[in-house]
């Protein structure tokens, strides 16, 4: 009878024991998340620099990660320091002006079909009213106060989760050919002849996503600086950072290089204002079209719904690095299920 049930009981104990350790990781499981996908990615780098090393694996898991930390964490906290400056920098303004009673609306919002008149009337009657500014402050105050707050501690706990993913990407560098050599031991156990076929999967499609993500997100941010620069955008940090997030979102781009070329037409630079509409739809957009076909490869592609779900849904359950970790999972899972199905299909 103990014969009997003692395979029962070892798996109950691996599953509390398993179930423990994610209730103790549970806060760091975003950024530990995030640091795998990051050591997938950047592995074979790693073992580049470790033969330069002489196989000193520590150095050179030091090495990586302070270029990490120069290539995300130092960006991102100047990023966040620039919002906040230039938030408090725009407050002033607006607050000035409404002082003064010098802030209209855009001239172009009148020229907007059916509605255009309608709410370029409203919004000077509201702008040149100030009692009928401080009842809308009042009605606005509370969610605007929720939505600076929020956006706040999504960018601060993005910088907590980024640096905490960067200082666990150094263990899992100094110690990955362990961890490997571990994993791959478990697997042959768990699955058998199908544990190589499914961690070449994984590795394959991870960094296919991470490289077809963050090198698309990088690229279009960057042409994205140069061509704000030559238009004279004002805020361009913060521009090129929110054209690297929303390129994470299927037609995400157009939104910022469109309020851009707006706030240029709006200001009476119309040349600047076609040549920042030009960049944006054939050099900006362009890249998705160039760039992500080099970088992603076939077998981790995702359609249209899984990117924008994986995004939202990373976001939602993961804060900030959620952008990165909610796609990869999905592609994952993509992956694993085209290959079940494909042996299914053969045998």
């Amino acid at each position: 009878m103990q014969q009997r049930f003692q395979p029962f009981t070892r798996l109950a104990a691996v599953i509390l024991l398993v179930i423990g350790c994610l209730v103790v990781l549970r806060p760091f499981l975003a950024a530990v998340l995030f640091a795998a996908a990051i050591t997938i990615s950047s592995w074979p780098l790693y073992l580049r620099l470790l033969a330069r090393l002489k196989q000193r694996r520590t150095i050179a898991a030091l090495v990586m990660s302070i270029g990490l930390t120069l290539l995300i964490i130092v960006p991102l906290t100047l990023v966040t320091w620039n919002i906040a400056d230039n938030a408090s920098s725009y407050y002033d303004q607006i607050k000035a002006n409404l002082d003064s009673g010098t802030l209209d609306p855009p001239l172009w919002l009148k020229d907007i079909p059916l509605v255009g008149e309608m709410v370029d009337t409203y919004l000077r009657k509201l702008l040149h009213s100030r009692e009928e500014l401080l009842n809308v402050a009042k009605n606005l105050l509370e969610p605007g106060r929720r939505l600076l707050l929020g956006g706040g501690m999504v960018l601060g706990s993005g910088v907590a989760q980024v640096s905490l993913a960067v200082f666990v990407s150094f263990f899992l560098y100094r110690d990955g050919q362990t961890i490997l050599q571990a994993l791959a031991t478990a697997m042959n156990k768990l699955i058998g002849e199908q544990s190589v076929t499914v961690a070449d999967t994984v590795s394959r499609t991870v960094r296919g996503v991470m490289y077809g993500l963050l090198g698309t997100a990088l690229a279009q941010a960057a042409v994205a600086a140069v061509g704000f620069l030559i238009a004279g955008v004002p805020a361009v940090a913060l521009l090129s950072v929110a054209t690297f997030l929303f390129s994470l979102i299927p037609v995400g781009p157009p939104l910022i290089w469109g309020g851009a070329t707006i706030w240029l037409f709006n200001h009476g630079d119309t040349g600047w204002a076609i040549f920042m509409f030009v960049w944006g739809m054939f050099v900006i957009s362009g890249v998705d079209n160039v760039v992500k076909p080099m970088l992603i490869s076939r077998g981790s592609s995702l359609p249209f719904i899984l990117v924008l779900l994986g995004v939202m849904g990373g976001v939602l359950a993961f804060g900030f690095v959620g952008l990165f970790i909610g796609p990869t999972l999905l592609a994952v899972g993509l992956g694993l299920l085209r290959n079940w199905t494909a042996d299914q299909l053969h045998s």
